[in-house]
C-alpha cells in the first residue's frame, strides 16, 4: 500500500485544531549563558517563532531554579524547556537523578512546555505525581538517528509514548531515502492525540514543511543557517519566507524540483514566491530523490501534483510518465511533470530547450545589432553542446530546430562499469545522430576549432558550487567561441563564464535558461499566466 492510499488528502482534517494551519514553529535556543539566551528568545521572536525550545543542557554552570525563573520570565513567547542527555543527542552528561530534578524546577516555575524522553518518561511521571499542573504540557520524545521504522513499528512507538501520560507525542526519526517521510505522515494523520512527527537530515526537509499539512503539532526552524539542533532543520526565515508555512493547509497542493544534488536549487524560491503572488495554493519544495520510481510511487496521492526534473533524473523521468509530449519524446528527457486532475496520469513535457535557446538568441542579437525578425541568429552557426544527459539532448535538440550544426562533447573515463572506451560515447553519438551532427570526447574538444564564432553550450555540472573552481574546457580553448552559455547557475559566474568573458566571448548566464523555462513549468502547474517580472526579480535576488 503506498502513503496514505486509505485516507483521501482532500478530506484531510488538521488534528486538533480547528484551524487551517494550526502547526506551531519552534525557535531552539542553545547558548551557554542566561544572558546569551535571551538575546536569542527576542531574535526567535522578530522572526516570527511562536515558541522557544529552552536547550538548558547547552547552558555552562545551570543553576536550574535561577536560571529557569530568569529565562521563562524574560521570555517573550511561550516556552518548551529541554534538557537533553547525551544518551539521545543531547549535551547533558551528568547525574540523571539531577536532569530530572532540573525538569521538575521547569514545571514549577511555569513552563508551557516540558519535553522528557521516552525512556525515562514512566520514572518521570512518577517523580512528578501531584506536582503536574494544567498550565504545563508534557512532550514525551522518542529519536532515532539511525532510520525511519516502519509503519506498524511507528504506530506501536506512538501507543507507548500515549501509554506514558503524554500530553504530547513527538517522534523524530532519520531519513535515509526522501521516501521515509511518508511513513511518519501516514502516523501523523491517524494520531489521536497531538503529535510531532518530524524526519532528520536533508532528504527528510519535507517532513519539516510538510507537516503543517498533515497536522503535526509543532515544526522547528532554527534561528539562523547552520545554527541547528538537529540535522536537516531549516530556518524561521525559510519556513516562513521561502515556503510560506503559515499558508499551507490540509488542501494544499505539492510541488518539487526532483534531483540529485538538490540544495543548490533556486526553484523552491522562484515558484513559491509566483505562487503566493496570485494566490495559487501550493508548496514546492526541494525534492532529494535517489529513486525515481520509488519517490513517485511512495507520493501517489492526488496531492502530490508536480515536479521539475534537474541532474540527473531527467532521461529517468521520462521512463516514468504515462504521457510524453512530442517535443520532450524527441529529445529523450523531460524537465517537468504533471499530474492529470482527471485520471492521475503522469504527464512528461521539456521546456528547457525554450529557456536557453532563447536566451542565446537574444544574446547573439545583441552581438548582430539586429533583431532577426526572420529565420534565428543560430541558423548556421556551429552549435557545441558538452554533455549527453538529458540537459544535453534537449539543448542539441532546440539548436537543430533554428537551423545550427550540432557537435556534442562528452566526458568519458578509462573503465566505467567494464565498458570499452568506444561504448562511453554511445550516447553523445546517439545525440548527434538524431540532430544530424558529430560527437567526440571532451579531451578532443580542447583542440577543436574548424571555424571561429562558434557557440558553446555547457550541460553539466561542472563548476557547481561546492566545486565553483572546475571548468569542463581550458581557458585556451574559449577564443573560437563568440558566446557561451552554462547551465550552472550556482555560482551565477562560473569559472568557465569568467574565462569565457576574459577571452573575449559574450556570455548567457544559467539563470536565463531557468527563469525563462520557469515560466512554462508554471503555467503548466497552474494553469494561470506567470508573474514573469515577479519571478525575475526573486531570482535576482537569490543569485
Amino acid at each position: 500500500m503506498t502513503f496514505l492510499d486509505s485516507v483521501p488528502l482532500s478530506s484531510l482534517q488538521v488534528g486538533y485544531g480547528a484551524r487551517r494551519n494550526s502547526t506551531l514553529i519552534c525557535a531552539p535556543v542553545m547558548a551557554e549563558s542566561v544572558d546569551q539566551m535571551v538575546d536569542q528568545m527576542r531574535k526567535a521572536k522578530e522572526l516570527g517563532a511562536d515558541l522557544v525550545e529552552i536547550r538548558v543542557d547547552f547552558l555552562k554552570n545551570f543553576r536550574p531554579r535561577q536560571d529557569l525563573e530568569f529565562l521563562i520570565q524574560k521570555c517573550p513567547l511561550p516556552t518548551l524547556v529541554t534538557y537533553r542527555p547525551v544518551w539521545e543527542g543531547g549535551q547533558y552528561k551528568g547525574d540523571e537523578r539531577q536532569r530530572q530534578e532540573g525538569l521538575q524546577v521547569a514545571l514549577e516555575v511555569g513552563a508551557d512546555y516540558i519535553d522528557v524522553e521516552l525512556k525515562v518518561a514512566h520514572e518521570f511521571f512518577n517523580y512528578i505525581e501531584g506536582k503536574k499542573s494544567d498550565r504545563t504540557k508534557i512532550i514525551v520524545s522518542s529519536h532515532n538517528y539511525q532510520r525511519t521504522p516502519s509503519v506498524e513499528e511507528l504506530g506501536d512507538l506512538v501507543a507507548r509514548i500515549q501509554a506514558t501520560g503524554a500530553d504530547i507525542v513527538k517522534i523524530a526519526t532519520t531519513a535515509l531515502d526522501i521516501t521515509d517521510s511518508a511513513r511518519v505522515f501516514q502516523v501523523l494523520v491517524h494520531c489521536q492525540v497531538p503529535m510531532i512527527g518530524l524526519v532528520m537530515g536533508e532528504k527528510g526537509l519535507i517532513s519539516r514543511v510538510l507537516c503543517a499539512k498533515f497536522g503535526g503539532f509543532l515544526t522547528f526552524g532554527s534561528l539562523e543557517a547552520g545554527f541547528i539542533s538537529a540535522p536537516g532543520q531549516p530556518t524561521l526565515k525559510e519556513l516562513l519566507d521561502l515556503y510560506n508555512f503559515r499558508q499551507i493547509g490540509c488542501d494544499t497542493k505539492v510541488y518539487g524540483v526532483i534531483g540529485n544534488p538538490i540544495g543548490h536549487s533556486k526553484s523552491p524560491h522562484i515558484y513559491n514566491a509566483a505562487f503566493k503572488s496570485v494566490g495559487f495554493n501550493g508548496i514546492y519544495l526541494p525534492l532529494l530523490v535517489d529513486s525515481v520510481t520509488s519517490f513517485l510511487d511512495t507520493y501517489s496521492s492526488p496531492d502530490f501534483v508536480g515536479y521539475s526534473y534537474t541532474i540527473p533524473h531527467k532521461e529517468t523521468g521520462l521512463k516514468c510518465c504515462d504521457e510524453v509530449d512530442p517535443i520532450a519524446s524527441e529529445i529523450g528527457a523531460i524537465n517537468c511533470m504533471v499530474k492529470s486532475p482527471t485520471d492521475g496520469k503522469l504527464m512528461g513535457y521539456n521546456v528547457d530547450y525554450l529557456g536557453a535557446i532563447s536566451a542565446i538568441e537574444d544574446r547573439l542579437q545583441e552581438l548582430n545589432g539586429t533583431n532577426h525578425v526572420s529565420g534565428s541568429p543560430l541558423a548556421g552557426k556551429l552549435f557545441v553542446v558538452i554533455g549527453a544527459g538529458g540537459a544535453g539532448k534537449s539543448l542539441a535538440y532546440g539548436a537543430k530546430e533554428k537551423g545550427a550544426r550540432i557537435v556534442v562533447a562528452n566526458r568519458t573515463y578509462a573503465l566505467f562499469d567494464g565498458s570499452s572506451l568506444s561504448r562511453l560515447l554511445d550516447k553523445a553519438k546517439e545525440i548527434a545522430t538524431k540532430v544530424g551532427g558529430e560527437a567526440i570526447t571532451l579531451a578532443e574538444l580542447e583542440n577543436f576549432h574548424p571555424e571561429d564564432g562558434m557557440i558553446l553550450a555547457n550541460t553539466t555540472s561542472v563548476g557547481m558550487k561546492p566545486r565553483a573552481d572546475d571548468t569542463p574546457i581550458p581557458k585556451k580553448a574559449l577564443k573560437h567561441y563568440c558566446v557561451v552559455f552554462d547551465a550552472v547557475y550556482t555560482p551565477k559566474l562560473t569559472r568557465l563564464l569568467q574565462e569565457a568573458q576574459e577571452s573575449g566571448a559574450a556570455v548567457v548566464y544559467g539563470t536565463e535558461m531557468l527563469v525563462n523555462q520557469a515560466f512554462e513549468q508554471f503555467e503548466r502547474f497552474t494553469g494561470s499566466p506567470a508573474p514573469k517580472q515577479l519571478m525575475r526579480e526573486v531570482l535576482a535576488r537569490n543569485t
